[in-house]
């Protein structure tokens, strides 16, 4: 039978830690002695760990010995806030796919009061990712930032001056991500076509997805991202929901990308 993996909140190098409510979980729910064995996820690897004590709210393991994992994906999601049921589902599956690092994003078309409620549901969002990290078995816990306006998020990331640049403008392949906008328009490449032609360097950043809210980008932010020299990809002539587009690209770069060792 497959075991329960769990991610550490703290340690070092022979032993580990579980507090609140993973603790109380595996102590009162999953009644766990000492002595058991469990999967336990410690400082971006995962380990053989036997529980060594447990009091209250905390659970003590010895890390028996590292095991073999599945490496996480160099993917940065850029999601754009919409509807929180489904935005928590398409979060929830993009960790299970992968996904690095995923930041909320306040676009446009983002409804007024979604945006104005998201920054107090991140934590919510971070519980989902953990979650969703022990039940796929990922050897680590994927970064969920704060909701951002697109155009914060844009200006943070142009070049340093006296980098080099290529093109109209746009810093050296080599130095910088490959950055790619899900976009609807009729003259994008399909994102496979990018990926095959833009090989995806992990020591550079990976790659950048970033995907719209319910709507679609508006034509400013379109212009935002093209003078950034971002690519701009389309997943088919279906127009997708959100969380159904985030699902359909992250399985076109699972196919696409060699994982991080």
């Amino acid at each position: 039978m497959t075991r329960r993996r769990w991610i550490a909140d703290t340690w070092d190098e022979a032993t580990a830690a579980l507090h609140g409510d993973q603790a109380q979980h595996l102590s009162r729910v999953l009644r766990a002695q000492p002595g058991m064995e469990f999967d336990v996820v410690a400082g971006g690897h995962a380990w053989l760990a036997r529980i060594a004590s447990i009091d209250r709210d905390t659970v003590h393991f010895t890390l028996l010995h590292e095991l073999e994992t599945a490496s996480t994906l160099p993917v940065t999601l850029l999601l754009s806030v919409f509807k929180f049921d489904r935005m928590e589902w398409a979060i929830e599956k993009a960790v299970e796919l992968g996904c690095g690092r995923i930041v909320p994003v306040l676009a446009e078309r983002t409804e007024k009061h979604l945006a104005q409620a998201a920054a107090k549901r991140a934590e919510r969002w971070r519980r989902l990712a953990l979650e969703a990290a022990k039940q796929s078995r990922r050897s680590d816990l994927p970064e969920i930032g704060e909701p951002t306006r697109l155009a914060a998020i844009l200006a943070a990331d142009q070049p340093a001056a006296g980098q080099r640049h290529s093109g109209a403008g746009e810093i050296a392949a080599s130095s910088r991500p490959l950055r790619i906008l899900l976009s609807e328009t009729e003259e994008d490449q399909p994102l496979l076509r990018i990926l095959q032609q833009n090989p995806i360097d992990a020591e550079m950043g990976g790659i950048t997805l970033a995907v719209g809210p319910e709507g679609g980008w508006s034509v400013g932010e379109i212009a935002l991202f093209t003078r950034a020299g971002w690519h701009s990809a389309s997943l088919g002539p279906r127009i997708l929901r959100v969380e159904t587009a985030v699902i359909a690209a992250l399985a076109v770069v699972n196919s696409c990308i060699d994982p991080v060792p």
